[in-house]
């Protein structure tokens, strides 16, 4: 039997550029969702500087200055200290309860990155449900808080684990209905849609504009969600000792804060893509109409300038928050749940069905 070497040579030249391109795929999958992640632990460690210096400023405080120039390396400092602390574990807890917590609230905010347009044709995922499944992936972390706080074995941890839970209940059906609305105005449930549904009118054609009081519901339910004040019941200290947090230590004490964090800013970036218009910079046509083809450009530069216009929206909510945290006092547990299921329900309700009937009159 002859073996032809050129036929051979031939064969292992094929092999290794099959495995190549395998090699390729994986890294086309993996290098777009690891620059998101980076992107997000920069932004959620800028957002820990910014509450900080915000705080300060309207308590009339220095705040942070000392770790990095004024103060910047103060949460990488601050993550740092977690990361090397003493890892406990209660005595009668159930341990792989109190372990998978955390990380089921951070993995399932995590997800939610995966349907966000950061800028044109710029997302992980342009799925035909993209709104709808942050929802769905975003009621999972009230899951892990309770969890966490069955696993301490601790009464009140437990307490607020439960808190967390009837919070979050509470308020993703308004915000639920809100997103609803929106999806009929736009015609679809995908954030690109509903981007490019509000672009084609400019700055006017904002969903802030078109649905000003499902705006305000969504705000409202947004911060809800995250635990923000004046809605942070589940870990309001002088009541429950911390709540779910309070058996925690180390890193894992560090994710629960990560998570808050993770969720206040991909909640921003919804009403960004929502509300505000997402990456299409959008200004009065009285004004400067020829900076409305900026959105028509491509390449590095329109990418750019699509991400940094999300971002400033993005940040533009995010001080509302943080200034909010720092202006209103905590609601009671009662007055929480009667906003939530009285005021705020039947009001998105109603904005729902007053869409749906302007809706089915255009048609």
């Amino acid at each position: 039997m002859i073996i032809d070497t050129t036929e051979v040579q031939e064969i292992h030249s094929f092999s290794k550029l099959e495995f190549l391109k395998e090699v390729y795929g994986i890294l086309w999958v993996l290098i777009p969702i690891f620059t998101t992640v980076v992107g997000i632990t920069i932004g959620v460690l800028v957002i820990v500087w910014l509450e900080r210096e915000i705080s300060a400023g309207i308590q009339q405080r220095i705040g942070p200055e000392y770790a990095g120039p004024w103060g910047v390396l103060q949460a990488l400092a601050d993550g740092t200290k977690l990361l090397f602390k003493e890892n406990l574990l209660p005595s009668r807890g159930d341990t792989r309860l109190f372990s998978i917590g955390p990380s089921i609230a951070v993995i399932s905010i995590l997800l939610s990155y995966s349907v966000i347009p950061f800028g044109y044709r710029l997302v992980l995922a342009d799925l035909n449900i993209g709104v709808f499944l942050w929802i769905a992936i975003s009621s999972i972390a009230p899951i892990g808080l309770l969890i966490s706080g069955y696993g301490s074995n601790n009464k009140y941890s437990f307490l607020g684990g439960l808190r967390a839970a009837a919070q979050s209940i509470s308020y993703e059906i308004p915000l639920t209905l809100c997103v609803l609305s929106i999806s009929l105005l736009s015609n679809s449930s995908s954030t690109v849609d509903i981007v490019e549904a509000q672009s084609k009118y400019g700055f006017w054609g904002w969903n802030l504009w078109r649905q000003p009081i499902g705006f305000i519901i969504f705000l409202i339910s947004s911060l809800a969600e995250c635990e923000r004040l004046p809605f942070d019941l589940p870990e309001a200290e002088e009541e429950l000792v911390a709540g779910y947090q309070t058996e925690y230590s180390g890193i894992k004490f560090g994710l629960f804060y990560v998570a808050s964090y993770l969720n206040l800013l991909v909640s921003s970036l919804f009403v960004t893509v929502l509300y505000l218009g997402g990456w299409d910079f959008s200004i009065p046509y009285i004004l400067v109409s020829e900076l409305f083809e900026i959105n028509k450009t491509s390449g590095v530069f329109g990418i750019t300038i699509g991400i940094f216009i999300t971002l400033a929206k993005t940040y533009l909510f995010l001080f509302i928050s943080i200034t909010t945290r720092w202006t209103l006092p905590r609601l009671r547990m009662d007055q929480l749940l009667n906003l939530g299921w009285k005021f705020l329900l039947p009001i998105s309700l109603g904005n729902l069905l007053l869409t749906t009937s302007f809706q089915l009159f255009s048609l």
